[in-house]
């Protein structure tokens, strides 16, 4: 008969009973942290009531403020130029000192947004800003008397950097794209209303009573602001300023090459009277407006949301090549049915440019100086837009109509090449 050791079994099944406990609590905890993640993924994948709330919010107040801007903007170059008889440098000056104080508005807004911690104030302040600005535009009696409201019109755009900052703090990486496009959709959405409203009105009302009434959608937009918008939750970390070892190298090289493309990026304007010496008539000139703004509202949201999906640079090379092909076209012809296309072509270009150039800013930025970066890179971007539309308007006046586009072909090209060296961030380029 065998001798059995129990002692022996005993062990042995206390040990088995301990190394299983051991797997049920790393399997335990493997779930746990499966299921973490899965729910951290939702979380940050999913847009909150507020949020939403608040992009609706801000999408309605562009498109109001966009239909006044646009009630203006398609007969402005007609203005300074017919009824208060500038000629095109200085109307390039105005334009371009109008973009230039944008840039230094935007920088400073986004930086005194960071360092208060405060957004709402610049929001609403900015858009009142352009509802009084067309007040002024109303009781202009000499080109050089828009200058200084057009410094106020511009400096409105202290609200950009702030908005900015705060859509792509309650964004993802899944909808940032899409939610920067919605903006300029409704933007774009706006303006093709004023336009409509200009060519139906212009002709009865006159220049100065439809600029007066230009300034009413803006103040609607001011009180939705005041209203509907609470102002975000900071942390209290103290605000030391974005210094410029801050900016690396990436995001350096990237503020470079949009400076080289905004120095051939002349004001619309010239695009405008271009259409009009080529043979278009005064009351159609509105209309080229009208069918450029209607392409970069259509255009405006595919593009955000393609860019989510394919990354941020193949848009942006698309967008520098519908400009090369319009001062491509404008160089080597002068079709009436052809410039028709090439508003068409500049919608497109705008559409994919704007919410998709600002977007990579916030991704590629430090993203406790959102608000900071945006303002800095619109600042550089906007610097250039003052020598830009001057020195198109000289060469203009001294070489032609074709001499400002052969410049901006040469500068577009320079861009292109340079944004295929800069860097996106990998969770975002070619997410599906």
């Amino acid at each position: 008969m065998y001798h059995i050791d129990l002692g022996f079994l005993s062990q042995f099944a206390a040990r088995e009973a301990i190394l299983t406990s051991i797997c049920d609590i790393i399997r335990l905890a493997t779930g746990r942290c499966l299921v973490a993640r899965l729910t951290n993924r939702r979380k940050m994948s999913q847009e909150t009531p507020d949020s939403k709330k608040a992009i609706k919010t801000f999408a309605l107040a562009s498109f109001l403020n966009d239909m006044g801007s646009d009630m203006i903007y398609p007969v402005w170059p007609l203005f300074v130029t017919t009824v208060l008889k500038a000629n095109m440098a200085a109307l390039g000056f105005i334009d371009g000192l109008g973009e230039a104080i944008v840039s230094l508005s935007q920088a400073a807004s986004g930086f005194l947004s960071d360092k208060l911690k405060k957004r709402k104030i610049f929001i609403w302040l900015g858009y009142s800003c352009g509802a009084a600005s067309r007040l002024g535009y109303a009781m202009s009696s000499a080109w050089q008397h828009l200058i200084p409201f057009k410094v106020l019109d511009r400096f409105g755009k202290i609200r950009s950097a702030p908005r900015d900052a705060i859509v792509a703090d309650i964004s993802t990486d899944r909808d940032r794209g899409r939610n920067f496009g919605l903006l300029r959709m409704m933007d774009n959405a706006g303006a093709f209303v004023g336009i409509l409203i200009t060519i139906a009105l212009v002709d009865r009302l006159g220049y100065r009573l439809l600029f007066a009434l230009a300034a009413i959608p803006s103040l609607v937009g001011t009180v939705l602001i005041i209203l509907k918008i609470k102002e975000p939750k900071t942390e209290g970390k103290i605000f030391k300023g974005l210094a410029l070892r801050e900016i690396d190298g990436n995001l350096r090289l990237y503020i470079v090459l949009n400076a080289i493309f905004a120095l051939g990026a002349f004001s619309y304007s010239f695009l405008l009277v271009y259409a009009k010496n080529a043979g278009f008539g005064v009351a159609f000139v509105p209309v080229l407006y009208l069918i450029y703004t209607a392409a970069a509202a259509v255009f405006s949201l595919p593009f955000g949301r393609l860019s989510d999906r394919i990354g941020r640079k193949a848009v942006l090379e698309m967008a520098y090549a519908f400009w090369a092909l319009i001062c491509l076209g404008i160089i080597l012809g002068r079709s009436l049915p052809l410039i028709v296309v090439f508003f068409i072509f500049y919608g497109i270009h705008k559409a994919a440019l704007e919410p998709v150039q600002k977007t990579l800013v916030t991704e590629i930025c430090p993203e406790q100086f959102r608000a900071s970066s945006l303002g800095a890179f619109q600042m550089i971007i906007g610097m250039c837009a003052l020598p830009a539309s001057a020195l198109a308007g000289v060469l203009w006046e001294s070489f032609g109509p074709a001499a400002p586009f052969l410049l901006s072909l040469l500068l577009t090209g320079c861009a292109g090449a340079l944004l295929l060296f800069v860097r996106e961030r990998k969770n975002v380029r070619g997410r599906r």
